[in-house]
């Protein structure tokens, strides 16, 4: 398949999205056959469950075939590459065992921290980050022997924090999806050309699996999807964006990925302070906390897919405008602090029997 690798770039992209997004939308049926054969359901025994009827998960394997398969022909596999994928795979193969078996937390954290450990023995790490007080144009800190824990911590963190935000139908899909827009666009600012093709792959998986997934879903990503993408992402952000040594460039993955990053902070720090485990489930999620202040499932989609949209327009100008990217930075996060302080503190208007008498409203359209 060398001849595809010889095509023009723009060419590459848009087949590398083109094909990735149908192997996935014709794959995603077969998957769902699959996962009620082997009894890989989603139960709504909890009322952190937006849906009342058993619903098949796993997915998220359509999405990792067609990124994977996408990858492999469209894509040179570099050995940073080839970390990236191995890792990926083994966080396929335990998000699978995790969607057919729900696995304790515990083991799920330690074999992510290995998968992470295989991109960084393949040399893919954050080993630099710019330096926005320097007056030096370009100027970055070295992080030495901090950037082998630092890029491990990043990739476990975005793993976890995509999956912590699927909760509800098409939303974790659907921030990925956005976030690898954002992430496209800039590698092609910056003439990434590899790292766009690859994210290009998964925007198409994202977008093929999406149909299945909206509300009312018919079959959700699960782990194996979730924890793929997640991981994924994070992979690809230390191939492109953290390679920008650029004035405060340090901040756009953060903000690409704001939503997930600030829902695992907050639920992290919910936990500690109230004594618990911070990988215990709870009901105190971002999209939880939105479906408390009285939207629907299908307003609280609307609402993340736009902060989404809104920070990722934000880490595209930061990264390729020159003077205003300090104001842009201290806007963006200003309106992300209020927007969290609203939704955290927000009043409940509706109580819980009318909540779920909206969810079922919402199944039902």
């Amino acid at each position: 398949m060398t001849f595809l690798l010889e095509l023009p770039p723009f060419i590459r992209l848009l087949l590398a999205l083109g094909v990735s997004m149908l192997i996935s939308f014709c794959s995603t049926p077969g998957v769902k056959r699959m996962a009620v054969k082997i009894g890989a359901m989603d139960v709504p025994e909890d009322d952190r469950r937006m849906h009342d009827h058993p619903i098949p998960r796993m997915g998220g394997l359509a999405i990792a075939v067609a990124f994977l398969v996408t990858v492999f022909l469209f894509t040179e596999i570099d050995v940073q590459m080839q970390g990236v994928i191995l890792g990926a795979i083994v966080i396929l193969v335990l998000g699978i065992l995790d969607d057919c078996f729900t696995l304790r937390p515990m083991p799920k954290f330690i074999v992510q921290i290995l998968a992470a450990s295989i991109v960084v023995i393949h040399g893919c790490t954050i080993r630099y980050l710019s330096n926005p007080f320097s007056s030096v144009p370009g100027a970055c800190i070295d992080l030495g022997i901090f950037a082998v824990p630092l890029t491990v911590l990043w990739i476990v963190t975005i793993t976890n924090a995509v999956n912590f935000i699927d909760g509800l139908d098409g939303l974790a899909v659907g921030v990925s999806g956005i976030s690898c827009t954002s992430m496209l666009i800039i590698a092609l600012v910056v003439a990434e050309q590899n790292i766009a093709v690859t994210t290009a792959a998964l925007l198409g998986a994202c977008l093929g699996f999406i149909p299945y997934n909206f509300n009312p879903a018919k079959i959700f990503m699960g782990d194996t999807g979730s924890t793929f993408l997640g991981f994924i992402l994070a992979s690809i952000s230390i191939q492109g964006l953290f390679k920008m040594y650029a004035v405060i460039s340090f901040a756009v993955p953060f903000i690409i990925l704001g939503v997930p990053f600030f829902d695992i902070c907050y639920a992290v720090l919910r936990r500690l302070w109230h004594h618990q485990n911070p990988m215990t489930a709870d009901r105190g999620h971002f999209h939880h906390r939105l479906i408390d202040m009285g939207f629907s499932q299908k307003q609280t989609v609307a609402i993340t897919y736009t902060l989404t949209a809104i920070l990722g327009l934000a880490a595209v100008l930061l990264a390729s405008s020159g003077g205003t990217k300090i104001v842009i930075l201290i806007c963006t996060i200003m309106v992300v602090a209020v927007l969290a302080f609203m939704v955290i503190f927000g009043p409940k208007h509706r109580p819980d029997s009318e909540k779920k008498d909206s969810m079922r409203k919402d199944k039902t359209k």
